[in-house]
C-alpha cells in the first residue's frame, strides 16, 4: 500500500489556510501524525479519508487519485473522527451492526467480527447495555470498533486515546500494533506517549504545514547534545524559560529539577539522552 500526499492545501479564504502545500508519502505500517491543537491534523485527516476536498493538490491510494474516485478510498478506510458520536439507545452490537449496514459490510461472518472487536476492545460484558449509559472511554472504543468493521487497509485515528484510562491505553496500543503488519495506520495526536512507543514514521506538523517527517531516530537527531538537567532555584524558572526550551520540571529538595534543551548549556548542567518529546518541543517552538 502506498498513500501520497502531493502538494496539498485546503484553503478557508484569501489569507486562511488549515494545510498548506503538504506533501508525505506513507507506506505500511504505523504513522505518528504529531502537532499541537490547531496545526491542521483533523483537517488533513479528512482529507485523507475523503470526507472534505482539498482546494489544491493531488492524493493518491496505490496510484488511483481519491479526490477524483472518492469511493476507491472509501472501500477501504476506517476512520474514527475526533468528534465521533453514538446512539445512545443503541446498544453495543446493534449500533455495530448498523455502521456495518451503511459501510456495505456483511455476511455470515459479521457477528462473529462484531464480537472479536468488541473482545478485543475489553466491551464484550457491556456490549448489551445501552451506549447512552457508557463512559467517555467506552464510547471512545466503540468508535475504535466501527473503523475497523471492515477490515480496512488505510486506518485514520484522529486523537484515538482522549478518554481512554492508561490500562485502556495500553490495550489500545497493542491492537494498533497487531493491525499494522499489512497496512497503513495513520494515528494522530499532540500527546507524544501516545506514539513514541508504536509509530514506525513520525511526523510532525504545525500551521498546517510539515516540519518533519521519518523514523523516530532521525527526528531526534534534531536535538542530540542538546537536552539537559540541572537543579535551579524556583524562582529562577520564569527567567530560565526565556532563554532555554524547558521540556520539564520537578521538585527536588525544595529545588527544581530541570530538564531542558539548549545550545549553550548552564553551569553544573548533565547531559541526557534525547528522546521523541524532546525533538517534538524543540521543533514546535523553533518553527
Amino acid at each position: 500500500m502506498q498513500l501520497v500526499i502531493h502538494n496539498v492545501s485546503k484553503k478557508y479564504n484569501k489569507s486562511k489556510y488549515g494545510i498548506k502545500d503538504f506533501s508525505i508519502t506513507i507506506e505500511n505500517g504505523i504513522l505518528g501524525l504529531l502537532g499541537p491543537n490547531g496545526a491542521g491534523k483533523s483537517t488533513l485527516l479528512k482529507m485523507i479519508a475523503t470526507v472534505s476536498k482539498p482546494t489544491d493538490g493531488i492524493i493518491t491510494l496505490n496510484k488511483n487519485n481519491i479526490i477524483k474516485d472518492a469511493n476507491y478510498m472509501r472501500k477501504q478506510v476506517g476512520f474514527l473522527p475526533q468528534d465521533f458520536g453514538v446512539y445512545p439507545n443503541l446498544n453495543a452490537f446493534e449500533f455495530l451492526e448498523y455502521m456495518a449496514a451503511m459501510k456495505g459490510v456483511g455476511g455470515e461472518n459479521l457477528k462473529m467480527r462484531i464480537a472479536q472487536l468488541l473482545e478485543g476492545l475489553n466491551l464484550i460484558d457491556d456490549a448489551k447495555k445501552p451506549i447512552g449509559t457508557y463512559s467517555g472511554g467506552m464510547k471512545q472504543r466503540i468508535g475504535i470498533a466501527q473503523a475497523l468493521l471492515n477490515d480496512p487497509k488505510i486506518i485514520i485515528f484522529d486523537e484515538p486515546t482522549v478518554g481512554l484510562d492508561p490500562e485502556e491505553r495500553v490495550r489500545f496500543r497493542n491492537l494498533i500494533s497487531d493491525l499494522a503488519n499489512d497496512c497503513i495506520v495513520i494515528l494522530s495526536s499532540h500527546i507524544v506517549s501516545d506514539i513514541d512507543t508504536i509509530a514506525d514514521q513520525v511526523a510532525i506538523m504545525k500551521n498546517g504545514q510539515l516540519l518533519t517527517y521519518g523514523n523516530q531516530e532521525n527526528v531526534i537527531k534534531y536535538v542530540e547534545n542538546k537536552v539537559y538537567e540541572v537543579i535551579i532555584e524556583k524562582e529562577q524558572l520564569s527567567v530560565f524559560k526565556t532563554v532555554h526550551i524547558v521540556v520539564s520540571t520537578s521538585r527536588k529538595e525544595g529545588r527544581l529539577l530541570v530538564r531542558y534543551i539548549s545550545e549553550k548549556p548552564v553551569d553544573m548542567s548533565k547531559s541526557k539522552q534525547a528522546n521523541l518529546e524532546d525533538a517534538y518541543l524543540y521543533l514546535i517552538r523553533t518553527n
